[in-house]
């Protein structure tokens, strides 16, 4: 898929910021329709077909999270950014568990907006089959065999550790809540404390400065990404 092939809808009620990304999106080629509120917004989904959207949750006639949980009941599966404040982490998780594709924290960076809508329509394009072998920089997770390599040397892991990268590595890219990791590894839903000794677990084997990883990042009072290097 190329940029100019992407057609990218902006939803939020503040000009200055819909001017921001209107110039910057169009310097990347992507081809940009903006939405001041809920209604225009969805009259534009219908009409114009976009391939993603960015949402800012702040919307003066429904909530982004309403607007959100509208289209996924629906079955619109596009993907949507959302626009937050750095402060509004619950939010951002409800976003989240809502279906949003991802985040980002005003003020924001558009090489960092671009770099997660470019995850986001990838992530869309991959759901459709799932690679048997994910590899990215030195670190390769054969899904079929449930092999883990680091720098062609085998990392044995424990199921749970296994299940947590599997999880992470079949949404590559994706920041995954804390809840939405606990319902996929286990049985039933625990405490965040468990997850986040096995994350710890994890990066002492598969990252070369646990402390700093490169791999598994953490979404502060969000969640987890795997970073695609």
């Amino acid at each position: 898929m190329t940029n100019s092939a992407v057609r990218i809808l902006i939803v939020d009620d503040e000009p200055p910021i819909r001017k921001l990304l209107r110039v910057g999106l169009s310097t990347q080629d992507y081809a940009v329709s903006e939405a001041m509120n809920a209604r225009v917004a969805m009259e534009l989904v219908n009409e114009d077909k976009p391939d993603l959207v960015v949402l800012d949750l702040g919307l003066p006639d429904m909530s982004g999270h309403d607007l959100l949980a509208k289209w996924r009941g629906e079955g619109l599966s596009l993907p949507v950014i959302i626009l937050s404040s750095r402060t509004d982490e619950a939010g951002i998780v409800r976003a989240l568990e809502l279906g949003a594709d991802d985040y980002i924290t005003k003020p924001f960076g558009m090489n960092e907006l671009v770099a997660r809508i470019r995850v986001a329509l990838r992530h869309r394009l991959q759901t459709q089959g799932e690679k048997p072998i994910f590899q990215t920089g030195d670190l390769s997770v054969d899904l079929v065999r449930r092999i883990v390599k680091v720098e062609d040397r085998e990392v044995k892991l424990s199921p749970k550790e296994y299940d947590i990268l599997r999880v992470l590595v079949q949404h590559a890219g994706k920041v995954l809540t804390h809840r939405f990791l606990l319902e996929h590894v286990w049985d039933e839903l625990t405490d965040v404390q468990y997850l986040r000794v096995y994350v710890r677990q994890l990066r002492q084997k598969i990252e070369k400065i646990p402390d700093q990883p490169r791999y598994i990042l953490t979404e502060t009072g969000v969640g987890y990404r795997l970073q695609e290097v």
